[in-house]
């Protein structure tokens, strides 16, 4: 049996498409013959010839409106929307050193990126009667790390829950959203991290992800995931194989969270 995703010539949107999990999110779309534009605040450091990059800060408002009128102008709509766009840059040390402008920041890039995207570009999704929706959440949503990612892993479920909510009300028109969560995955980033742990703590790369992978409660498949593999997950869900997948939520995660 051919595995043809059949979504040669539709048009997506990628957020955070230059890097980590959004490029391997890109590379796993045009693969499929998909039409897509990336979004991110840098530009990519190996661009793949048929996608048309665009530089726009999502955490504004203004941000996501000027990709949203890119995207329009440039496809006429949206047929895939992926929201990968996400991260922290709090600091360390609990909730004591959050202050309002450090959880603006947190719910401005990881929730409200997508709640403003989805507001300008749904509308036509509906119009069509056809469109899938992806929004990126993080198992922290429900395996949060009080050190340092507290307003993140806040963010994380609070996109989990307008998720689902939004699913509710559009999945009868035709437009599907799904969520996919992700565990630790080596990224450009993690492998920095890795390697900046590694060197504090005086051993080698591997050493060094088996240090965070025992801070996270350790990982039963005994490695992160790579960003492949979740870019595979989330072509799987748009596509039209995965048609009466809606409102759940796929986490990827290699057996972190050990609850049901």
């Amino acid at each position: 049996m051919s595995f043809d995703l059949r979504i040669a010539g539709q048009r997506a949107l990628v957020t955070g498409g230059v890097r980590g999990v959004g490029a391997a999110v890109v590379q796993a779309l045009v693969e499929a013959n998909v039409r897509v534009m990336a979004v991110a605040r840098s530009s990519p450091t190996q661009a793949v010839d048929s996608v048309r990059y665009i530089s726009a800060d999502l955490s504004t408002a203004e941000g996501a409106n000027q990709t949203a009128q890119q995207a329009q102008a440039y496809f006429g709509g949206v047929d895939i929307l992926v929201n990968v766009v996400g991260g922290s840059s709090a600091p360390s040390g609990g909730f004591a050193v959050l202050d309002d402008a450090e959880w603006a920041k947190e719910l401005d890039l990881n929730l409200m990126a997508a709640v403003r995207l989805d507001r300008v570009l749904l509308p036509a999704m509906i119009a069509q009667r056809a469109g899938v929706v992806v929004h990126v959440t993080s198992i922290q949503r429900v395996l949060p790390l009080p050190e340092a990612t507290i307003a993140y892993a806040a963010a994380k479920a609070a996109l989990s829950t307008y998720s689902k909510a939004l699913s509710k009300e559009v999945t009868p028109h035709g437009v599907r959203v799904v969520r996919v969560s992700p565990g630790w995955v080596e990224t450009e980033a993690a492998v920095a991290l890795v390697e900046r742990i590694a060197r504090q703590a005086e051993t080698d790369y591997e050493g060094g992800k088996q240090l965070i992978m025992d801070g996270l409660g350790g990982i039963p498949l005994g490695r992160p995931a790579k960003p492949c593999e979740v870019a595979d997950l989330i072509a799987f869900l748009v596509s039209p194989r995965a048609a009466s997948i809606t409102g759940a939520e796929y986490a990827i995660d290699g057996g972190t969270v050990p609850t049901v």
